[in-house]
């Protein structure tokens, strides 16, 4: 799964909140609820976090591996 974990850490390191996100850069507070609960944001959101944090994708957002998560694509059997 995705885990915006690192998002969060990475606000705190520069010391910006949600609120100033959603205040001084207009940042929707249903994106924030959106990273909060590790929902699907697209790449551009992605871009648009980097490009306002001054930062690389990995300090938005990481891999975390879950055994239940089933992939959506299937192997094919030849």
């Amino acid at each position: 799964m995705i885990s915006y974990e690192p998002f969060f850490r990475t606000l705190k390191e520069k010391n910006v909140s949600t609120y100033k996100l959603i205040r001084k850069y207009k940042v929707s507070s249903s994106l924030i609820d959106k990273l909060k609960h590790n929902r699907s944001v697209t790449t551009k959101t992605i871009n648009d976090l980097c490009i306002l944090l001054d930062c690389k994708a990995d300090d938005i957002f990481e891999y975390v591996k879950d055994e239940n998560e089933k992939p959506f694509y299937k192997e094919i059997e030849e």
